[in-house]
């Protein structure tokens, strides 16, 4: 399946971020949206083959809305230059580790794992990285995790989080703010023959991580 029309629609919309454009190109908008919805719910299996903790079943529990939030914002660009969704336990919404994939013109993207998680879902994750470095050091560490992933993304804290042991061997699993990880694609990648299977090949690679982090958060949902 071709997401042609999908990065078209966004290269147009990137150049044309307003909203007397948007309603005079709808049904374009329609047709990549369309495109897109199609493509999540053709997604969706395979990634519950993957992982069968996920419990989605529909394109709209994972796929998020273009309009952006400009109340706090100095940019005041009505929508977002991209489509996402993340197919987790839960939905888009979810606490939950899952599987993330970012159409952009020219920043396009795929990965998955807790972006911005709250606190004491961190503190949780944390918690199992601390009781389980070893096990969570070889995921991380594994040679295809790496040659996708490479290391997590997002800042790290400068010194050991509170609660934790400053002399703790694996301090440094501990600092980050997000366990997340990106993979780069071109925009190519949307448009070519294999693109189902290289999901399916990059996601799998993901599973151990996010099985990880999804057993430290559900310890935190016990309490």
């Amino acid at each position: 399946m071709s997401l042609q029309v999908t990065v078209d629609f966004l290269g147009r919309l990137k150049a044309n971020n307003d909203r007397e454009w948007l309603q005079e190109n709808k049904l374009l908008y329609d047709d990549a949206r369309g495109a897109f919805e199609q493509f999540i719910a053709m997604l969706i299996p395979l990634v519950r083959e993957i992982d069968p903790d996920v419990d989605v079943m529909i394109p709209k529990e994972c796929i998020f809305r273009i309009f952006r939030d400009v109340r706090f914002s100095r940019d005041k660009s009505p929508y977002k230059t991209n489509f996402g969704a993340f197919i987790a336990k839960g939905g888009r919404k979810s606490p939950y580790a899952g599987y993330y994939l970012h159409i952009e013109p020219e920043a396009s993207f795929v990965g998955g794992g807790v972006y911005m998680p709250e606190s004491h879902y961190l503190k949780a994750i944390r918690n199992g990285i601390f009781e389980n470095a070893e096990e969570y050091r070889t995921i991380i560490q594994r040679e295809d995790f790496r040659r996708y992933f490479g290391g997590l993304f997002g800042e790290k804290l400068k010194t050991a989080p509170k609660g934790f042991p400053r002399d703790f061997p694996d301090i440094d699993l501990l600092k980050n703010k997000h366990y997340a990880v990106t993979h780069r694609v071109d925009d190519d990648f949307w448009t070519s023959e294999g693109m189902t299977e290289n999901l399916k090949t990059i996601f799998s690679t993901l599973y151990e991580f996010n099985r990880f982090l999804n057993n430290a958060i559900s310890s935190a949902e016990l309490k």
